[in-house]
């Protein structure tokens, strides 16, 4: 199967059959354009990046995501459970980012992924990053760890049935009043751009279930606490 949106995308072997709903929306991108635009009036260009959104299938649970926990020390989306993935090097398209990263973060090995879609820009406010989500199968499963403690605080591999489990679907609520997407997965709360950017792949892929989206509840003070200093922190440099 081909996929025509970056040169970093060989023809692959098929995929297996529950995946192929997700690659046909990936090809057109339906349901899976940017939920936020960059305002016009910001000065300069984003920072480029890209993240790893990662099937696997574990005997065990069956289909299954890969997800890091970002360590707290980090400037930007400290303590946040998100994909794998960082910031875009000179010279790198978004596959090889997101793979190389991915590797980085967890010691996965590259070689086992198959690419098979990458999805539109999507851009994160207030870290100024204009994100490209590159979609993978796990052909070959690698073991995974926290590779470097200072960029991750844990992995996890969280079944899409526990994802899609409308007992673990909410919509957080902000001090601003607006609410999104969030997903509780074991010792996880999924919230953010990764939870809006999850709930969008598991829709075009057809496994979302009917959940109460009238069920909003706060952040817990812990994560509230961390997004408040990372906004307030000086100017540099992480993922």
């Amino acid at each position: 199967m081909s996929v025509a949106h970056d040169m970093d995308i060989p023809i692959a072997d098929p995929l297996p059959d529950w995946l192929l709903p997700l690659a046909r929306a990936a090809e057109s991108a339906t349901g899976l354009g940017p939920r936020f635009k960059r305002p016009a009036d910001l000065d300069g260009e984003p920072r480029r990046s890209a993240v790893l959104i990662l099937f696997g299938e574990d005997p065990a649970h069956g289909p299954d995501v890969l997800f890091v926990e970002r360590a707290k020390t980090l400037r930007h989306h400290p303590g946040q459970p998100a994909f794998p993935g960082g910031a875009v090097d000179p010279g790198e398209g978004p596959v090889a980012t997101a793979l190389r990263e991915a590797n980085e973060e967890t010691d996965l090995d590259p070689a086992g992924v198959q690419v098979f879609g990458i999805l539109p820009d999507q851009y994160v406010f207030p870290s100024d990053f204009l994100v490209t989500p590159v979609l993978g199968w796990w052909r070959s499963p690698s073991p995974v760890r926290v590779r470097d403690v200072r960029e991750v605080a844990s992995v996890h591999r969280i079944a899409v049935s526990e994802l899609v489990d409308p007992a673990n679907r909410l919509r957080v609520g902000s001090p601003s009043g607006t609410s999104s997407p969030a997903f509780e997965a074991g010792p996880l709360l999924i919230w953010g751009f990764t939870a809006a950017l999850l709930d969008g792949v598991l829709k075009a892929g057809g496994w979302e279930l009917p959940w109460d989206t009238e069920r909003v509840e706060p952040l817990p003070q812990e994560v509230v606490a961390l997004a408040v200093r990372s906004r307030a922190a000086p100017g540099g440099e992480d993922k």
